[in-house]
């Protein structure tokens, strides 16, 4: 199994196609801190201003004993910090889907998180030979290294394309 950190900024090297990857290969995202601006942000464009991200005195008497950030905003903001990776870009086709996603853990205001992911599926196309799906198990993780959520994302990834001479 090979780790890879990639930087914020994916250079053509960073990308990865469907010939390139291997089963356990893994990649670490740099770290992001949740902020004040994150939750009101998310919680205005969402439409979700449940108490529980935008009330402190309430969300002081819950089980969490403070606000949180929202569980989709966690997994929107992994979205863009996996895609900063740069390994699927280009080389990605589509987005096909999220499995068994959970959210284990609370994240909250203060919070940094970052994703790690790893390669555990690779099926090539049988009738496409210039693609196939790619199944990556991904985890948000905080900066005490809890998992706060994770499944599995899928992806429809190109081969790498023909040399023209």
């Amino acid at each position: 199994m090979t780790t890879n950190t990639l930087g914020a900024a994916h250079t053509s090297e960073s990308v990865r196609y469907l010939d390139e990857i291997e089963l356990g290969q893994t990649w670490v995202t740099p770290g992001r801190t949740i902020t004040e601006t994150d939750v009101v942000m998310f919680g205005t464009w969402s439409g979700d201003m449940h108490p529980l991200h935008m009330n402190e005195e309430f969300a002081k008497q819950t089980q969490f004993g403070g606000r949180l950030f929202h569980g989709p905003g966690v997994l929107a903001m992994a979205f863009g910090l996996e895609m900063g990776l740069g390994w699927k870009n280009p080389s990605a086709i589509a987005f096909l889907g999220i499995r068994d996603w959970n959210l284990l853990a609370p994240v909250r205001i203060g919070d940094t998180i970052r994703v790690s992911e790893e390669i555990v599926e690779i099926r090539p196309s049988a009738s496409k030979p210039d693609r196939g799906i790619v199944t990556t198990h991904v985890r948000v993780l905080n900066q005490n290294g809890d998992v706060c959520q994770e499944g599995r994302w899928v992806v429809l990834l190109s081969r790498r394309p023909a040399r023209s001479e």
